[in-house]
């Protein structure tokens, strides 16, 4: 397609395609419910029972059982389709918000029920998380996919400005109950949105067994060389993204002083910024261009985690909130037109659970050492994360290829 083509495209085009506009809101309602449940959870968390060791608890355990599933939950996405798949983590995930709630009214709620039910929430999240990533591109015409990539990060963007903004006002307002009793609601709105969606037919290979489809899964994703340098970029930049989740709440409620409703301000600013990069980002072509682009937004993103460690104040935080966003936007649909340009379509279910859990798994981990870190020292704990996502951006220009087999 020439360049002239590609300039000619527009987002009425995408909205245009069938059943596009409604998995496109299914996702956004479900990720705003995703961003107010991890958000409310480290809040509640920190406010019950002033434990930062049990806020990265939690953030660790409501994503990484998931994780180590994810090549399984991938071959079934391959196999089954995304649509109903989908909905069963949709349907859990209100379930055990509904679960919460009943026991916070109760007054039986533990730190020890509250890790199983969070662990419990995790298991089936890797059905819609690549399985909603996954669907984008089967729904799409490729001549698209960068402004479908576009909206499917400013999806998740502005599920993290709609969600923690909704889940500090209702913290601080209303309580806890209220708060997941919103993220339930949340969840089966997403549900209702994504029944009845019909699902491009593809290619299957149904001789293959489940657990050898899923080991088959691990090996393309680890010997695929584009794949495996977004993996080594991504766990520098979300360990460094993990500590944040912990290290911002601490700094607002404990350093500053501020409320749970601050906090959800803040990751909205950050949300806002990364969907107007993103849709910005969307309208030009990142083909060619996607190492350079996540090199640099690692360093923007690098740069503004070493401002919140040495400018702690409400000024500081907003300002480099907003460049994490900035960054983020643009990062976003560079690593997902990149994935999709080289990936197998046989494999997009299979290969993006498990890129997408390798990737992330770094997330929990970043969370669950920043508990007891931020204890000892939240300057050095923020500045170290500042090390890692620079150095993701050096990782990037040396493991992932300049050109690989595209579609």
């Amino acid at each position: 397609m020439s360049a002239t083509a590609e300039t000619t495209l527009t987002y009425r085009q995408l909205f245009s395609v069938g059943g596009f506009f409604r998995l496109a809101s299914s996702a956004l309602l479900a990720r705003a419910a995703s961003q107010m449940w991890q958000v409310t959870l480290v809040l509640f968390a920190l406010a019950s029972f002033h434990s930062p060791v049990l806020a990265g608890a939690v953030v660790f355990l409501s994503i990484a059982p998931g994780l180590l599933l994810s090549p399984i939950e991938g071959a079934l996405l391959d196999r089954h389709g995304r649509g109903r798949l989908i909905l069963v983590d949709y349907g859990l995930a209100a379930v055990l918000a509904g679960a919460l709630v009943l026991l916070l009214v109760a007054g039986a709620l533990t730190p020890q029920l509250l890790l199983i039910l969070v662990s419990l929430s995790s298991l089936t999240r890797p059905l819609s998380f690549a399985g909603t990533r996954s669907f984008f591109p089967l729904l799409v015409p490729p001549r698209l996919w960068d402004r479908a990539n576009a909206v499917d990060s400013g999806s998740e963007a502005l599920a993290a400005v709609l969600g923690p903004a909704m889940a500090g006002v209702l913290l601080g307002w209303a309580g806890a109950p209220w708060a997941f009793m919103a993220t339930a609601v949340m969840f089966g709105l997403a549900t209702v949105a994504l029944v009845g969606i019909r699902e491009p037919a593809t290619k299957t290979q149904p001789g293959d067994r489940l657990l050898p489809a899923a080991w088959a899964a691990v090996l393309y994703v680890v010997r695929h060389p584009t794949l495996r340098g977004v993996m080594f970029t991504l766990w520098l930049n979300n360990i460094a993204y993990g500590v944040l989740t912990v290290a911002l709440p601490v700094l607002v409620l404990h350093e500053l002083h501020g409320t749970a409703d601050a906090v959800g301000g803040l990751w909205a600013v950050m949300g806002f910024a990364t969907v107007a990069t993103g849709l910005t980002v969307g309208r030009l072509s990142t083909r060619g261009r996607e190492r350079t682009i996540v090199a640099w937004t690692s360093v923007v993103f690098a740069l503004a985690l070493a401002l919140i460690a040495v400018w702690q104040s409400a000024a500081g935080l907003i300002i480099c909130m907003g460049l994490m966003g900035l960054s983020f936007g643009a990062a976003d649909v560079s690593l997902f037109s990149i994935r999709q340009r080289r990936t197998d379509p046989l494999w997009f279910g299979r290969a993006f659970a498990v890129a997408m859990a390798l990737n992330f798994f770094a997330m929990p981990v970043g969370s669950v050492l920043a508990g007891p870190a931020v204890q000892q020292s939240l300057t050095l704990t923020i500045l170290l994360a500042a090390l890692a996502a620079l150095a993701g951006g050096g990782v990037a220009l040396l493991t992932i290829p300049k050109e690989g087999r595209e579609r």
